[in-house]
C-alpha cells in the first residue's frame, strides 16, 4: 500500500495535540499561510472537511473552477445545495 506524501507542516507536535484530524488541517493550513506559503495553505486545505457556506462564499469570491483546482473537498456542499451545486449559478 502506498502512503500518502502529506504537505510540508508549520506545527510543532504540541500545537497538533487535542486537535481531530480535520483540526490539524485547518491549522496547517492558516499556519502555512501565517508563514507566506499560500501554495502549502491550499494543499492542507484540500485534505480538510470545509462547511458548505464556507465552500458557497468561496465559489462566489473566485469561482467554481478555482475550487477546482485547488482540489477542495465539497461534500459538505454537495449534500447542502445539491450534487451539481458547484455548476449552478
Amino acid at each position: 500500500m502506498e502512503t500518502e506524501t502529506l504537505p510540508k507542516s508549520y506545527l510543532a507536535d504540541s500545537e497538533r495535540e487535542g486537535l481531530t484530524q480535520n483540526g490539524i488541517y485547518l491549522a496547517e493550513s492558516m499556519a502555512a499561510g501565517d508563514a507566506g506559503d499560500e501554495e502549502t495553505a491550499w494543499q492542507w486545505l484540500s485534505y480538510a472537511v470545509v462547511p458548505a457556506h464556507a465552500l458557497k462564499s468561496l465559489k462566489t469570491l473566485r469561482g467554481a473552477e478555482f475550487i477546482r483546482e485547488k482540489g477542495l473537498r465539497t461534500e459538505t456542499a454537495q449534500a447542502e445545495y445539491g450534487e451539481n451545486w458547484l455548476d449552478e449559478n
